[in-house]
């Protein structure tokens, strides 16, 4: 029996909202989920044991970062991605895709891989797919994404297609690659396309030919509004296939994570809820509040009155605006806390309404009282 697997428990009777599990030897990841972001092997001014209380089941990991610092022989050395940074459960590596997007003057693509000069000393490197599936075995993390180009918004229909094309091409040595070294692992065909339906269908119906063990819609909210990012995901969906997980990356924000459940996304990822908290933004029932602002100065409510996070049982919005401007690193923390906290549980109870088909009354209640800034 394989040790990585997927299984859809239930599917919304009105809706294409699904509840799954992804089986994995390192613990199960029940969906649909939101995996908080560990870029560098930590998920910012969280412990993993905060992270696991929280109610985390995985984390996300960048294979390009960590390759660059601390480097892989050192994390190896450590016994692997999951002893050095002291998590226990499920990690998925991204490959770097969207960090090369974004060093564009100082990268090359060609059809062997990807050259690129390091955005922390300039030194000069050359990735091929190949190099970054070997990057993510020595890591040993759980779900691997392969080297893919998350194209840039906008971009000619030409250029779409090219890279489209190449992304495909490189996804299939990808997995050549990883078969042929004899380990289980998962590993995820990335979609691309940019705006363009006609090459977002083909990438979807190409790489489902193949044994991937699950699809990521990349190359999704670079720059496009929000009214074409859910049209291409609505027109995606139905291409891929219905047993394997899907993956929508970089989509972080309360009011979108439920339309792309309802969608039939199964997967997130997006640094915004632990970025935000930084900067004194905290999520709330009601929609989000900038809790450094000067009317929470003698507010001595909890963040949200609704939630039963460490933060909200324990300290006021007056206290977190203290430590804001007061600059105490304990600010953002409790802030980070409380906003993870929000989002997992966010989707812990999009899965539970799932399970009850009541998922669209679900997610009308909690749009209705959700204000959006």
């Amino acid at each position: 029996m394989r040790e990585y697997f997927f299984e859809i428990v239930h599917v919304d009777k009105k809706s294409g909202a699904r509840a799954g599990i992804i089986h994995t030897p390192r613990g199960e990841i029940h969906t649909p989920v939101f995996m908080p972001v560990g870029t560098l092997a930590n998920v910012k001014t969280l412990t993993p044991e905060e992270v696991k209380e929280i109610g985390g089941e995985v984390i996300l990991s960048n294979a390009y970062h960590l390759y660059l610092r601390p480097g892989i022989e050192i994390i190896k050395e450590a016994g692997g991605l999951h002893s050095f940074m002291h998590w226990e459960g499920p990690i998925l590596t991204d490959s770097g895709g969207y960090q090369i997007m974004s060093l564009a003057p100082f990268r090359k693509l060609t059809e062997e891989g990807a050259f690129f000069r390091s955005h922390l000393d300039g030194s000069q490197h050359f990735l091929t797919p190949e190099e970054v599936i070997q990057i993510q075995l020595e890591l040993d993390s759980d779900i691997f994404m392969p080297l893919d180009e998350c194209i840039p918004y906008p971009s000619s229909y030409s250029y779409v297609e090219i890279s489209t094309k190449r992304t495909i091409r490189w996804a299939l040595r990808s997995l050549e690659f990883l078969r042929k070294q004899g380990k289980e692992k998962m590993l995820f065909g990335i979609l691309q396309g940019g705006v363009y339906p006609e090459l977002r269908r083909y990438c979807a119906e190409r790489l489902r030919e193949e044994d991937f063990d699950g699809f990521a819609l990349g190359g999704l909210s670079v720059g496009e509004d929000k009214k074409t990012t859910f049209e291409i995901i609505s027109y995606t969906i139905p291409f891929l296939p219905e047993e394997k997980p899907r993956y929508l990356m970089g989509m972080g924000k309360p009011e979108d994570l439920i339309r792309a459940v309802e969608l039939g996304c199964d997967m997130f990822d997006c640094s915004i809820p632990t970025r935000e908290a930084r900067t004194g933004a905290s999520y709330t029932s009601r929609g989000k509040i900038i809790v450094r602002n000067a009317t929470y100065a003698r507010d001595f409510t909890p963040l949200d009155a609704d939630c039963s996070c460490y933060t909200c049982r324990n300290y006021t919005r007056a206290y977190l605006r203290h430590l804001f401007h007061s600059q105490e690193i304990l600010g953002a923390r409790l802030n980070t806390y409380h906003n993870l906290f929000f989002i997992i549980n966010l989707l812990k109870r999009m899965r539970k309404a799932i399970l009850e088909d009541r998922f669209v009354d679900f997610k009308e209640e909690f749009l209705h009282n959700y204000k959006v800034d």
